[in-house]
C-alpha cells in the first residue's frame, strides 16, 4: 500500500483527489496522504480535505509515499515534478475506472487518465500527461512528456502532440497532423495541418493568433 501525495491543492488538485477514489487501485494499492502547496491555506472554505502536508521545495518523500501533480499548466507541472523527482518522490500514475485503453498502448509516470478518456490501439503517452474525461486518443497516437488534454478532445489516427502542449477542451486534432513542443491549441479547434512549436492557435481551421 502506497500513500499518495497529490501536488497542487488548487481547483485541479481537489478534482483529482475526488476521482482517485474510483481510480484502479484505490484503497487496495494506494491511499491518499494529502496535498503539497506552498498555499497554506489553499483549501480553507472547499469543505473537508486531506491536509496539506507542506510545499513542494522542503518535503523529502519516503519509500512508502508516490505522488501526482495535479496542475493544469505543462510549464508548472513539469517544474514541480522535477523537484518532487529530486526530493526522492515516484510518480504514479491514475487510471479512472471507466477508461479504456487499447491494446499495446503504453502510458507513462505520473500520468492522469480521467473518466471515460477512451484511448485506442498502439498509442504511445509520455510521462505526467493528463487525458481529461471523455477525450478520445486514436490509434498510434503519439502524446510527448507532460502534456495536456483537455475533456471531449480528440486526436486521429497517427496524430500527436510533442512535449508540454496545452490541448483546451474540445480541440481535434486530425488524423497524421502533428502539433510541435509548448504550442497551446484553444478551446473548440480544428487541427487541418501541423502546428510550429510554442506557438498558440484558434478556430476552424485552427490559425496561428
Amino acid at each position: 500500500m502506497k500513500d499518495l501525495i497529490i501536488i497542487g491543492a488548487r481547483g485541479c488538485g481537489r478534482e483529482v483527489a475526488d476521482w482517485a477514489k474510483s481510480c484502479i487501485g484505490y484503497g487496495s494499492e494506494f491511499v491518499i496522504k494529502g496535498f503539497l502547496d506552498g498555499k497554506a491555506d489553499a483549501l480553507d472554505g472547499f469543505g473537508e480535505w486531506p491536509p496539506i502536508l507542506g510545499n513542494v521545495e522542503g518535503y523529502k518523500f519516503s519509500n512508502d509515499e508516490v505522488f501526482v501533480v495535479a496542475l493544469g499548466d505543462p510549464k508548472w507541472k513539469r517544474h514541480y515534478a522535477e523537484i518532487a523527482l529530486s526530493n526522492g518522490g515516484l510518480p504514479y500514475t491514475l487510471i479512472e475506472q471507466s477508461a479504456r485503453i487499447g491494446a499495446h498502448s503504453k502510458i507513462g509516470k505520473g500520468c492522469l487518465v480521467l473518466a471515460n478518456a477512451r484511448i485506442s490501439v498502439n498509442c504511445d503517452i509520455g510521462d505526467f500527461v493528463l487525458l481529461s474525461s471523455s477525450c478520445v486518443i486514436g490509434h498510434d497516437v503519439k502524446i510527448g512528456a507532460f502534456s495536456h488534454v483537455g475533456a471531449f478532445g480528440f486526436m486521429g489516427g497517427f496524430s500527436s502532440l510533442g512535449e508540454n502542449v496545452t490541448m483546451h477542451p474540445r480541440v481535434s486534432v486530425l488524423p497524421h497532423k502533428k502539433v510541435a513542443d509548448n504550442a497551446t491549441l484553444g478551446a473548440g479547434s480544428v487541427c487541418i495541418r501541423n502546428v510550429k512549436p510554442g506557438i498558440t492557435v484558434f478556430g476552424i481551421p485552427a490559425k496561428e493568433i
